[in-house]
């Protein structure tokens, strides 16, 4: 197994808004692993009061910098000073800069002289030459638009799922068991009730799986079940399935009527997670038509000749 690439990801306070903290944090996971997560600003604003209880939550570090002069921004220097301590640490394999302000176009050519992989984050409006400074770039507002637009069709399509798979884990509940004891509410490894709500909903993780199934390049849509829990480690660090009452990923998976697990490799080795198609049917009911329609069309007669 391949090591997994350590990222900073340094985000411009300014210029981001708190509602991208979760695209930006799930974007990065796919390519490796957040060992620095800082954002930037001054704090004593109040327009950054709305990033308090989202840093708490996702463990991002502020760094308080003011505003020296009116209408000069410090913030971007205080940047571009981390970044480069960070770089020549040589504790990282890759950047990400998160911010809509083209005054980070030099920081991401320097970064990648350096050989770092660097992805560049912002809003649409964000200036070409930082865009074209990047190894890669995403779009926030395209990035939250296209979770939404997810949600909706998941709602849609697994609504039936969803609701089987809810009913097979609250069955699993202590408090179904016994319903007067309000203490069994509590899982085990954990102190009290409140403990249970900062756990990863299991809706939560459906979401996730079903998003990272649909973004799968090969036309099987299938992926390693490994893979697909080490990606799910990196989205929610509190994942574990025993923490849902199953002892291997394998059963846990199997709860979710819309994938399906095969056995593949030698002897089996490998295990492959896919979705379930619900064309299936379709599919294999064309050739059949086809074959009804050529019975019914009408033949031709052959004609005789009689010799004279």
């Amino acid at each position: 197994m391949t090591e997994e690439k350590r990222f900073a990801v340094l985000i411009d306070a300014d210029n981001v808004s708190a509602k991208y903290i979760k695209n930006i944090l799930d974007e990065i996971s796919n390519y490796g692993i957040a060992t620095y997560k800082r954002i930037y600003g001054d704090w004593t604003k109040p327009s950054a009061g709305s990033w308090k209880d989202v840093l708490l939550e996702n463990s991002v570090t502020p760094v308080q910098q003011y505003g020296y002069t009116v209408g000069k921004n410090a913030t971007d220097s205080a940047m571009i000073i981390d970044a480069m301590d960070i770089l020549y640490s040589g504790n990282v394999e890759g950047f990400c800069i998160v911010s809509s302000d083209s005054d980070f176009t030099k920081l991401s050519s320097r970064l990648r002289e350096s050989g770092m992989l660097v992805v560049g984050m912002g809003e649409k409006k964000t200036p070409k030459p930082f865009i074209a400074a990047c190894n890669q770039f995403k779009y926030l507002d395209v990035l939250a638009e296209t979770e939404k637009k997810g949600i909706e069709i998941e709602e849609h399509q697994m609504a039936p799922l969803i609701k089987n798979g809810e009913k097979v884990t609250d069955s699993k509940k202590p408090e179904d068991q016994n319903p007067n004891n309000k203490d069994s509410k509590t899982a085990p490894g954990q102190d009290n009730a409140d403990s249970v709500k900062n756990m990863t909903d299991i809706s939560v993780i459906k979401s996730a799986i079903i998003k990272m199934m649909n973004e799968v390049d090969s036309e099987e849509q299938n992926m390693n079940m490994g893979e697909l829990g080490s990606r799910l480690v990196k989205r929610y660090p509190d994942f574990d399935v025993r923490n849902y009452g199953d002892t291997k990923l394998s059963k846990f998976l199997r709860k979710f009527d819309f994938l399906e697990i095969k056995a593949m490799g030698k002897e089996g080795s490998s295990m492959w997670v896919s979705l379930k198609s619900e064309n299936n049917e379709i599919v294999n009911e064309k050739p059949a038509e086809n074959k009804k329609t050529a019975s019914n069309a009408p033949k031709r007669r052959k004609r005789i000749y009689k010799k004279k």
